[in-house]
């Protein structure tokens, strides 16, 4: 759900014929906004008759250190879900950058037990907030193809200890797909499809550069799935047996050209007929358990932390290719990273914080 106005005229006629069985909302991008009423009323809704759920942004699972920031987003959430009733909550992979949080993308991390350990402790964290099932999703973008192959295992650890589960962005993998060439569905089998609850459908764009070999691939929300990601969905349904919903994403400011609605109206519709020809998976729904942690001291790693904080600032800097390749990090290793991801990163960070 996006509050922008072409969103909601292009989506309406599937609001009024009861065409949207759920609906995502990112809760905290409005968490310092005032929620027009409209919008209020058709949450509540939704929440009311259990078809809510709640994606985060800005907690940044990642984040070597703890401060007062994630605090106070832990607190709001607290009276988010005291209001309005989510079936579950999710958030990213991945660390947001350290200076404007709110400005950020998410970045990945290096797949080491000690920053799963640090993951591990945000997420219990976030689950000691919420009496709901905990997700994380799969993250787009990779510095190179080792953390390709080695997320699916890495997100399927991070969850284990609350009895956490994975949303499966199939845009996100066809990303990867394209970025490393290889296989979307030699992709898939690298995750735990058994703790696969959501799936997310999208398109995106293709990023040009006069400094990159290759265009990359990027998941910027805007435009229809890709046929590949459709063509392969039916496929993923069957393998994902504790599925329970699948999400299509798009930015609100996207839709205002009819043929894009067309485009919209043509993708909502296959994926709904895809879900109907799916096996029905009502029978076999997996019981959620809360597990419940001690209360402890948040868990930093300094070093980390300072990792991060060097490592976006030289992406910001658009510091050279080589010198961040060169640079000595304990935990992250731009050695082994693709020169592309990087240009790419460094692109990324600048159009989010451009001054």
């Amino acid at each position: 759900m996006m509050p922008e106005a072409d969103f909601v005229s292009a989506i309406l006629p599937l609001l009024q014929n009861n065409s949207v069985d759920v609906l995502e909302w990112s809760f905290d991008t409005f968490y310092d906004v005032n929620e027009p009423e409209w919008l209020s009323g058709l949450l509540d809704f939704y929440a009311q008759n259990s078809r809510l759920l709640g994606h985060g942004v800005y907690y940044s699972l990642f984040d070597a250190r703890w401060t007062a920031r994630q605090e106070v987003w832990l607190e709001k959430l607290k009276k988010e879900c005291s209001q309005r009733k989510y079936n579950h909550i999710t958030e990213h992979f991945g660390f947001m950058n350290t200076e404007n949080f709110h400005q950020g993308v998410p970045l990945p991390v290096p797949m080491h037990s000690k920053t799963l350990q640090i993951g591990k402790d945000r997420l219990k964290r976030l689950q000691d907030a919420v009496e709901v099932p905990v997700g994380v999703e799969n993250l787009a973008f990779s510095f190179s193809m080792d953390d390709v192959k080695e997320q699916g295992v890495f997100l399927d650890q991070l969850v284990e200890d609350i009895n956490g589960f994975l949303i499966l962005d199939l845009h996100n993998i066809y990303c990867q797909s394209c970025n490393f060439e290889v296989g979307m569905q030699e992709i898939i089998q690298l995750y735990p499809l058994e703790k696969v609850k959501e799936i997310h459908l999208s398109g995106g764009s293709w990023q040009e550069s006069a400094y990159a070999k290759k265009p990359i691939r990027r998941d910027t929300h805007d435009d229809r799935i890709p046929d590949e990601i459709l063509d392969l969905l039916p496929e993923v349904l069957s393998q994902c047996q504790n599925l329970e919903y699948v999400i299509i994403e798009r930015l609100g400011h996207t839709l205002s050209a009819e043929s894009d609605k067309l485009s919209f109206f043509a993708d909502f519709n296959r994926v709904k007929e895809m879900i109907s020809n799916s096996e029905d998976r009502s029978e076999g729904k997996k019981v959620w358990k809360r597990r419940i942690e001690e209360d402890s001291k948040p868990l930093e790693d300094l070093v980390f932390y300072n990792e991060q904080t060097r490592l976006t600032k030289m992406l910001f800097d658009e510091s050279d290719v080589a010198k961040v390749k060169d640079e000595g990090f304990q935990y992250f290793k731009p050695e082994n990273w693709d020169e592309e991801m990087i240009i790419t990163a460094q692109q990324i960070i600048k159009k989010w914080n451009p001054y």
